[in-house]
This record gives structure tokens, sequence and C-alpha cells, in this order.
């Protein structure tokens, strides 16, 4: 596989993603584009599991984009506080809304520029929004997993998400843009973990360009872990 070129092994590693995760849904649960937008800027520094346990409670208060238009920004504080940085993120909802009412007539705007113009919104939650609600890939989402695994694999020297980004449009299929990231969500969670990747069961470590150096870190970490006990005991 070493003599792959980039484009090659980027195709591999979808085909394989594709075989692994073959329902590639997102994990947000919603209804509408504007909850979808919602919850995917609820997402940020929080965990879809617990997104998923606010959001009802949220919807039900403020159904549609009039009503969170108009909501009380110490109200939406206390129903985003579980999320972390409640403040910032019920500040920027409530901007949203408005900008959505007074802008774009009441409706989620859909295309990247527009979307980007709305507080609070990066392209990570642009291509989401766009993606899932209105079925349009107009770029990769870049979170951490993506990062980190993209750059494991080789895929990517950078660290900016834009440029991470824009490496992945250039060895993808358009279609695939979005499914890749989330199939590779999956993967980061459960083997490719940060700090300690199952490399020993990772149907991808043939194509890691950082495979055998971190099986060998998570090795001697265990292998300290292991002493440590023995230690104690």
């Amino acid at each position: 596989m070493s003599r792959l070129t980039k484009k090659q092994k980027a195709l591999e590693i979808l085909t394989r993603l594709k075989r692994l995760y073959p329902e590639a849904p997102c994990s947000l649960d919603y209804e509408t584009p504007l909850q979808l937008l919602v919850a995917t800027m609820l997402s940020a520094q929080c965990t879809d599991e617990r997104v998923n346990k606010v959001t009802p409670t949220l919807f039900g208060r403020f159904p549609d984009v009039n009503a969170l238009a108009a909501a009380d920004v110490t109200e939406l504080e206390q129903l985003v506080r579980s999320t972390g940085f409640y403040r910032n993120k019920a500040k920027n909802i409530l901007a949203t809304a408005q900008m959505i009412v007074a802008d774009f007539e009441g409706e989620v705007p859909q295309s990247m520029t527009d979307l980007l113009r709305l507080p609070g919104v990066a392209r990570k939650t642009a291509n989401v929004v766009l993606a899932h609600a209105f079925g349009i890939n107009a770029g990769v989402t870049v979170d951490t997993h993506v990062k980190r695994l993209t750059n494991r694999l080789g895929l990517t020297k950078h660290d900016a998400p834009l440029k991470i980004e824009q490496d992945l449009m250039k060895l993808l299929p358009q279609p695939d843009w979005e499914n890749w990231s989330i199939r590779l969500i999956y993967h980061g969670r459960a083997v490719c973990d940060a700090r300690k990747p199952a490399c020993d069961r990772c149907e991808l470590a043939d194509l890691c360009t950082a495979g055998s150096k971190l099986d060998k870190t998570s090795s001697k970490a265990s292998a300290r872990t292991k002493s440590k006990a023995a230690k104690i005991s």
C-alpha cells in the first residue's frame, strides 16, 4: 500500500470506511434545518449525546425561528447551560435566529456564503447543515476526530481546519465529502482514540502513516500501567 498515491490512498480508506460503517447518519437529533443548525452550534466543545439531551426541551420551548428570535437570552442560557460555553452559545443562537428572520425571510439559508454570515457559524457548522438539511456537499466537515485521523493517515500535514478541508476536497469525490467525515468520526470514537489508539484492531493500520509509532506509544503506556498495578498489588 506504500506505493499508492495520496489520492488512491484516500479512496481506499473511503472504501474501507464504507464497509466498516455502512450507515452514516448525522448523530444529532433534529427535524428541521433550524433545529440542525442550533444543535450543531451547541455541539461545539460538547458531545452529540449531551446535545441530544438538551434540544428536546429547547425545541419544545422555542418551536420555530420566530419564537427563538424572541427568546430571552437568560432563559436560553439556562436551557443550554450543560453544553458548555453556554453564554456565548445562547447569545449566538439568539442573534442567528434574529438574522434569519430579518435577512432570510425566516428560512435557514442554503449557501455557504450566507450561512457564514450568521453569528457563531463557521465552516464546520455550515457544512453539516448544508449536507444534512439540504443535501448540498459544499465542503468537508473537519472536527477534532477528522483533524486527528487525517493527519495520522498522512492525508494532510496541516493543523488548520480550512487547510485540512481543502486537502480533503482535492482527494475525495464530492458526493462523499460529508459521509467521509461522519465515518471518520465513527472510527475515531471506536478505534483511533486520541490517547490510546487501538492500532492492533484497526482495519486502516496498513494505510496509516503514524500507525507503527502510535502502536509503540500505546504499548509502552499499557506496560507502564501494568507495572504500576503490579507494584500496588
